[in-house]
């Protein structure tokens, strides 16, 4: 059974209000007053949510289900967002499967219901503290950062699902170590109150009982000017080592297939 929040229908000053209210349960969210996510920060710092790396994340995720040979039926996403990455993963699958998108901020679930159809819908919850039906697939994409206590949230949302496709920013590597500020950035713009590299993330999934079935490093996506410009060096690279160029000049993100 899927549980509805109360202000499923809301809209504007009345589901901002109704928000405020309802962000003072999220168990998985320490202050609700500080969270950039609920008291609008992130949505400053990010307005359009991320919504432009959405069809790059899809294709990704698509690609590893035909790669494992996977055909999930129902897949959920915790932490959606603007729920872009579920709307452009439907035009992918089989059009009988079925979508579900969970997320605390009240701005992004706005933003995801405005893609919402007879099979896909999004509600402003606390995944961790409500029942949800349980998936074939559960997508949990650059979301563990976000959340302060990450190995608690893993444990929690382990059994929901028979797989797990995991991706994680490596924001730790030798380059943003020589780049004053560069993690500061990262946690002042995108919020992340936890940085990774390969092994560590790969250690969190473990401490919590995952088992994991396939891990590889996604196509680089230049999303700014330093990016595009080091591409080719970062490809050049990877044919060599891809680990160590992840490790040595960053911009890497890791996509994990787990149960």
């Amino acid at each position: 059974m899927i549980h509805h929040a109360n202000n499923r229908h809301l809209t504007g000053a009345a589901a901002s209000s109704a928000a405020v209210h309802t962000r003072q349960t999220f168990s998985s969210v320490a202050d609700a007053n500080l969270d950039p996510h609920l008291n609008g920060e992130y949505l400053q710092h990010n307005p359009t949510w991320h919504v432009e790396y959405s069809p790059w994340k899809a294709t990704n995720i698509h690609r590893l289900l035909q790669q494992m040979r996977l055909e999930p039926r129902t897949i959920c996403e915790v932490g959606c967002g603007a729920g872009e990455v579920l709307r452009q993963l439907q035009l992918k699958m089989d059009p009988t499967c079925r979508f579900w998108g969970y997320d605390v901020a009240p701005a992004a679930i706005e933003l995801a219901r405005k893609r919402e159809n007879e099979r896909l819908d999004f509600e402003l919850c606390d995944f961790t503290a409500v029942e949800t039906p349980h998936s074939d697939l559960l997508l949990v994409l650059e979301v563990v950062d976000h959340v302060e206590d990450y190995l608690g949230f893993l444990r929690a949302i382990k059994s929901r699902a028979d797989w797990k496709i995991f991706s994680f920013s490596l924001d730790i590597s030798m380059q943003s170590a020589l780049r004053k500020g560069e993690l500061l950035r990262r946690l002042e713009v995108h919020s992340h109150i936890h940085h990774f590299n390969k092994e560590l993330a790969l250690a969190a999934l473990r401490k919590t009982g995952y088992e994991i079935v396939h891990s590889l490093y996604p196509p680089a996506f230049a999303y700014s000017r330093l990016a595009k410009l080091a591409k080719p060096i970062r490809q050049l690279a990877s044919k060599l080592n891809q680990d160590l160029t992840a490790r040595a000049l960053g911009g890497y993100s890791l996509m994990v297939l787990a149960r």
